[in-house]
C-alpha cells in the first residue's frame, strides 16, 4: 500500500547538545522499517524526472521499488550499475537541488527521501553482504589516475571493472582526497571511504600514496612508464584569502588547512600530536558547506563562541539547508550581512579580534545574487582569537606548470571537452574540481564516470 504522507519519514539523529561535543556521525540512518515506509512514498513515475536530475543517472524508481519490497540487496545492485560510491553520495550529495528537486511528491509536500534511501541501501549491503570480489580479466593496458577523490575513485573503479590495469597516485598518505581531508567525520565516517578504497584494491587497482605528481613524477614520465592514458582528478586545494591586514597572524587558517589537520591528521583525537588551536572564540568567514564544516568542527574542539561571518543574507548562502540547520542547532552564531575588513594583532603576532563592517544588499551581480554593499560608519570589533577563511579554492598549479601543452582557463582549471573530459593533450583526461573549481562530490563522480567511458573508447581495451 502506498504511503501518501506529505513529509519524509524522519531520520534519527544525535541531540544537538550531545553531538556538538563529539565527532560521531550526526544522522543515524533509517531502520529497515523506516526505509520501507519511505520507499512506499515513491509514485514510480513513468517519465522518472528524478533520474534526469542525477549526475550519474541512478535508476531511482527501480531501486526504491525494491526497497519497498524489502529487497535491499536487489536495490543495491540497481544503484551500483551507475554509482560506485552510494554510501558516500547518499550522505553528502545535495539531493535537494538535484534528484529530489524533480520529485513529483515535492509539488505538494516533501519529496521522497532519495538520498536517505540510497544511504540506507549502501549501509545495509556493507553490513549484511559479504560477496567475493572477482577480479576482471586484465586487458593488459595501463592507465594512471592522479588523485584519489570522488572523481578519481569513480574513474578508477569503472576502468578496473573494464579490465584495465589502473594505478592511482595520491599525494597524501591516505587515499580518498577531499572525502578524507575535507569532509568531517560527523558527516562522512572515514571507515566508509576506506571501504571504497579497499574495494578498488580488491578489483585490482594499485594505490600509491605519498606520490606528488608534478614533483616525484610528471605526467609525461607516466606515459614513458607505459601508461596509455592518464586521468587527472587532483581537486581544488589552493585556498583563497581576502587580502586584508592581519591574514598572516598566528591563529588565522584557511578552511582547507584547518579541516585537513582535523579530518586527515586526526587533531581531534587523543594520542595524535597534530597541532591545531583549541580556541576560545572563532570567526569563520564564508557561507558555503566548507564554512559550516569548519564552524562545526571548531565548536566540537571546545570553542565557547563560533561565528559564521557572511557578507550576504541567509537566502544567498550556498551551503546546503541541512548543514545550516544543523549548525544552528549546534550553537553556531550567524553574523549575516557582515564582512571582515581587518584582523587585529595582539602585539605578539597572534589574533586578538577582527574588525567587521555591516553590509546591505544592492542589485544582483554577475552571479545572480544581490551585490553586498558596505554601510559606511558601521564598523565594529568582533572578539575572537581564531579566524578561519572559507572563501573557496582553486586547483593547485603544480600539474599545469609541469605538463607542457595542457590548456587551463583564467581560473587555473583544466579545459576539457565536456563530452569526453579529454584535455588539450591527447590521452590526458580530467574531471572533478580540477576542471570545475570547487563543486559537489556527485558532479565529480559524474565526470569520472564520463571520463572512464571515453578512455575505454579511446584505448579500445575491450575490442
Amino acid at each position: 500500500m502506498a504511503n501518501m504522507a506529505m513529509e519524509k519519514t524522519p531520520m534519527p539523529e544525535q541531540a544537538p547538545d550531545i553531538r556538538n561535543k563529539n565527532f560521531e556521525e550526526v544522522t543515524l540512518g533509517y531502520t529497515e522499517e523506516m526505509a520501507i515506509n519511505e520507499a512506499k512514498r515513491c509514485l514510480n513515475c513513468k517519465n522518472m524526472p528524478c533520474v534526469a536530475g542525477c549526475p550519474v543517472n541512478i535508476h531511482i524508481p527501480e531501486f526504491i521499488s525494491k526497497v519497498a519490497d524489502g529487497d535491499f540487496k536487489g536495490a543495491f545492485k540497481v544503484i551500483e550499475l551507475t554509482n560506485s560510491l552510494p554510501a558516500i553520495s547518499g550522505r553528502v550529495c545535495p539531493q535537494e537541488t538535484q534528484c529530489e528537486m524533480h520529485c513529483v511528491r515535492g509539488i505538494k509536500g516533501e519529496p521522497v527521501g532519495i538520498g536517505r534511501l540510497e544511504r540506507f541501501v549502501a549501509d545495509w549491503y556493507m553490513a549484511n553482504v559479504k560477496e567475493e570480489v572477482e577480479k576482471p580479466v586484465s586487458n593488459g593496458i595501463k592507465v594512471a589516475v592522479v588523485g584519489s577523490g570522488p572523481s578519481s575513485l569513480t574513474c578508477a573503479s569503472d576502468l578496473a571493472k573494464a579490465g584495465y590495469q589502473v594505478t592511482v597516485y595520491e599525494a597524501f598518505h591516505t587515499a580518498g582526497g577531499v572525502l578524507v581531508y575535507g569532509i568531517p567525520e560527523f558527516r562522512l565516517p572515514k571507515s566508509i571511504v576506506q571501504h571504497e578504497v579497499d574495494s578498488l584494491i580488491a578489483h585490482g587497482v594499485d594505490v600509491k600514496t605519498d606520490m606528488v605528481i608534478g614533483r616525484i613524477l610528471t605526467i609525461d614520465e607516466l606515459f614513458e612508464m607505459g601508461y596509455k592514458a592518464v586521468f587527472i582528478g587532483t581537486g581544488a586545494g589552493l585556498p583563497s584569502f581576502m587580502g586584508i591586514d592581519g591574514e598572516a597572524l598566528s591563529g588565522v587558517y584557511s578552511a582547507n588547512e584547518y579541516l585537513t589537520r582535523i579530518n586527515l591528521m586526526k587533531a581531534y583525537r587523543e594520542g595524535y600530536d597534530t597541532p591545531v588551536k583549541h580556541s576560545r572564540s572563532v570567526a569563520v568567514v564564508g557561507g558555503g558547506n566548507v564554512a559550516m564544516d569548519a564552524a562545526r568542527c571548531a565548536k566540537r574542539l571546545g570553542a565557547e563562541h563560533v561565528y559564521v561571518v557572511y557578507r550576504r543574507s541567509e537566502e544567498e548562502m550556498p551551503a546546503r539547508n541541512e548543514e545550516i540547520h544543523h549548525a544552528k542547532e549546534e550553537g553556531i552564531e550567524f553574523l549575516l550581512l557582515n564582512n571582515p575588513v581587518k584582523i587585529l594583532d595582539d602585539g605578539k603576532g597572534a589574533v586578538k579580534g577582527m574588525e567587521c563592517i555591516k553590509m546591505e544588499l544592492g542589485e544582483p551581480d554577475a552571479s545572480g545574487r544581490r551585490r553586498p554593499i558596505e554601510i559606511k560608519g558601521s564598523e565594529f570589533e568582533l572578539d575572537v582569537d581564531t579566524v578561519i577563511m572559507a572563501l573557496g579554492t582553486s586547483p593547485n598549479p603544480l600539474i599545469r606548470t609541469t605538463t607542457p601543452g595542457i590548456e587551463v582557463n583564467r581560473h587555473g582549471c583544466l579545459v576539457v571537452n565536456e563530452e569526453t573530459m579529454q584535455t588539450s593533450r591527447e590521452g590526458i583526461y580530467a574531471g572533478g574540481d580540477a576542471v570545475t573549481g570547487a563543486a559537489t562530490v556527485i558532479l565529480a563522480m559524474g565526470a569520472g564516470k564520463k571520463a572512464a567511458a571515453a578512455i575505454d573508447e579511446y584505448l579500445g581495451g575491450n575490442k
